[in-house]
């Protein structure tokens, strides 16, 4: 699902009623009494044979006109997506606590992590399990999403998860709660080098992110690498927040919106003077990428990884009437002092450092791979070892 940049509420009223406003009129124009998807309801409910879910057929039609507009950040999301969405946002959710990856065997899957503190760790179920049975249904064959959509429920309900550990089967009973998920850690490497992993910079990015630096630099850490990969963005409040804590005083973001107005947000003076990199790849884009084109452009930190998406429009989501919502673009932003859109063109890395093996890509989007056999991070210890 794509994510998108939040707007200064300032203006987030103000493109509320205007976005409402140009619904209302396309979809009066459309939908009106002599519009061709009234024309072509009323033929389907005269002639058409079969049963028709009109449900359905209206979150196709709202997709449809939303991604007719050519612009691949806006989006359409049906009421169940919403509630994903928004659980996504808030990074919170009920549930269990677990992450799952199909077995190249297909036989079962692998619980990859368990959230700390959470049901499913409370419960007893280990990474390194191999999930088989939810509630006494096979798994096997299934995808993650399908599993997901077993393990998922309402908060106080139980869900029994049966595993092999190392032969052995194991039912494990988990009552299901609601869980705030890390967005931001750290982990202190050789060399008195602190690794902050940002997973993305939805809810509480900015304190969770900012708290992690601090850990690190009392635990003796006098350099930084920031992993941004797979990071997807996020609200730009967090990330400004961040970018205010890392940079020296200047303009740290620039938003121009529908209507032709601009609004800047700066840095005051105070800032984090440490050496510093960024890791980067394909599957950064949005507040991720502009994260590190910020800190680059203020020649804080070297630029590590591969080629960024390019995203430069930010969204945002209206929430509609049946529940389903629509995420618009509503304007562009620029790069703190150069002034450059990312859009299309994205951010390439000082090194460029691309990994080729799956099994090593695979490690790092699941966040399992050891750091120190992270050709990336490797490459970015090496920079910071070098200053």
């Amino acid at each position: 699902m794509k994510k998108y940049f939040s707007p200064i509420l300032s203006h987030a009223l103000a493109a509320l009623i205007a976005v409402v406003i140009t619904l209302i009129i396309v979809f009066t124009s459309v939908l009106g009494s002599q519009g061709k998807l009234a024309e072509l309801q009323t033929l389907i409910d005269k002639k058409y044979i079969g049963d028709v879910d009109w449900e359905s057929v209206e979150d196709a039609a709202a997709s449809a006109i939303v991604e007719a507009l050519g612009d691949r950040w806006s989006y359409y999301l049906s009421a169940e997506e919403y509630v994903t969405h928004m659980e996504q946002s808030n990074n919170a959710f009920v549930g269990i606590g677990v992450s799952v990856a199909v077995r190249k065997d297909n036989q079962g899957l692998d619980v990859v992590s368990v959230t700390e503190g959470g049901p499913a760790e409370e419960a007893g179920v280990c990474p390194g399990d191999i999930l088989i049975a939810i509630d006494g249904q096979s798994v096997i064959g299934m995808n993650t999403s399908q599993v997901r959509d077993r393990i998922r429920g309402e908060q106080g309900t139980t869900v029994t998860l049966t595993v092999l550990r190392v032969g052995e089967r194991y039912d494990f009973t988990v009552t299901r709660r609601y869980i705030e998920t890390p967005v931001a850690t750290g982990k202190l490497l050789e060399g008195n080098i602190g690794l902050v992993t940002i997973e993305n910079f939805e809810a509480r990015c900015a304190s969770e992110t900012i708290a992690a630096i601090e850990a690190l630099r009392e635990q003796g850490a006098e350099k930084l690498i920031f992993d941004v990969r797979y990071n997807p963005g996020g609200y730009k409040n967090e990330l400004v927040e961040v970018l205010d804590y890392l940079l020296p005083k200047g303009v740290l973001f620039r938003s121009e919106y529908y209507d032709g107005s601009v609004s800047t947000d700066h840095s005051d003076a105070a800032y984090l003077d440490m050496p510093m990199a960024v890791l980067v790849n394909g599957g950064s884009y949005s507040a991720a990428e502009f994260f590190a084109a910020a800190l680059w452009e203020y020649e804080a930190a070297v630029v590590i990884g591969e080629q960024t998406t390019g995203k430069g429009y930010f969204q945002n989501v209206f929430k509609l009437s049946d529940g389903s919502a629509v995420g618009l673009s509503i304007g562009k932003y620029y790069t703190p002092k150069l002034g450059i859109s990312l859009e299309g063109v994205g951010i390439t890395p000082d090194v460029l450092v691309e990994i080729k093996n799956s099994e090593i890509a695979q490690g790092i989007y699941n966040g399992t791979l050891d750091p120190m056999e992270d050709p990336q991070i490797l490459a970015a210890i090496g920079v910071l070892q070098g200053q």
